[in-house]
């Protein structure tokens, strides 16, 4: 069994299909989704499927890319709903320096926020990191309490930063990239991670891995993700979903799934 940790069946090119997703999913040995919110909208969407389907739970947080836009009343909004009891995590959040480097700062402080949020909740934390890794990386470290825990999504860094999150009592989480035929870097890190560290997660709809990349990703891809992972680590497809199963399991607190 596997679980998809970072999926957007809120995304509106998954939502109209979301119940063939679902089941398609889960003939691929998909056990269970982690819907992951980016702004408020979104958030509350993630939210309702989770109270639609039982095998699916909820990440509400507002993305680095919204830092312009959102307003307090969405920081009042997500500590009122973290009490939900399919609200697993606070993510995505983080920092991206790729699409706007005009609000870096906007960024760093609504980032802190919601960490002091996850700090004070005693939730996990999703991170969003592109082009961001040194000052990613020192926010956590200054504002992230030791006990809060947290995945690096879709991680991107160089192995070298992997053993400093990891420190920072975070998992690494790898997507589609990790299959495609020059990602030596992604490559790298599933080659040389412990695999204690180790989710899966397909970003759907983006990343596609191989052989369907540049199409709509699904979470039914996600055993390409694991198949790739476990070539490169010379094991066995179950050894890898065994460990990335317990794994997200025990990150988001899934307490119903540990006996199954």
């Amino acid at each position: 069994m596997i679980i998809d940790s970072h999926v957007h069946l809120n995304d509106e090119e998954l939502f109209p299909r979301i119940e063939e997703i679902i089941e398609k999913a889960k003939a691929n040995n998909v056990k269970a989704f982690i819907c992951v919110g980016y702004d408020r909208e979104s958030s509350e969407m993630a939210i309702d499927i989770a109270n639609m389907y039982d095998e699916v739970y909820a990440a509400i947080g507002i993305h680095p890319s919204e830092a312009k836009h959102y307003k307090e009343d969405d920081i009042l909004w997500l500590e009122e709903n973290l009490n939900h009891p399919k609200v697993k995590a606070i993510g995505e959040i983080g920092l991206d320096y790729y699409w706007d480097k005009t609000h870096e700062a906007k960024q760093k402080q609504l980032f802190i926020k919601q960490i002091e949020l996850a700090n004070k909740h005693k939730l996990p934390v999703v991170i969003h990191m592109r082009d961001a890794i040194n000052d990613t990386y020192e926010i956590l470290k200054q504002y992230k309490n030791q006990d809060t825990t947290g995945v690096m999504h879709c991680y991107s860094g160089p192995w070298e930063y992997v053993k400093s999150f990891i420190d920072l009592n975070l998992y690494i989480s790898l997507a589609g990239p990790v299959t495609f035929k020059n990602a030596k870097t992604p490559k790298e890190v599933a080659t040389k991670i412990d695999l204690k560290y180790l989710l899966v997660e397909t970003d759907a709809p983006y990343l596609a891995p191989a052989p369907h990349r540049g199409r709509t990703n699904e979470s039914k891809n996600l055993k390409y993700i694991v198949k790739e992972i476990a070539d490169l680590k010379r094991t066995t497809i179950e050894v890898i979903e065994d460990y990335t199963f317990k794994n997200t399991v025990k990150l988001f607190n899934l307490t119903e799934l540990k006996e199954k």
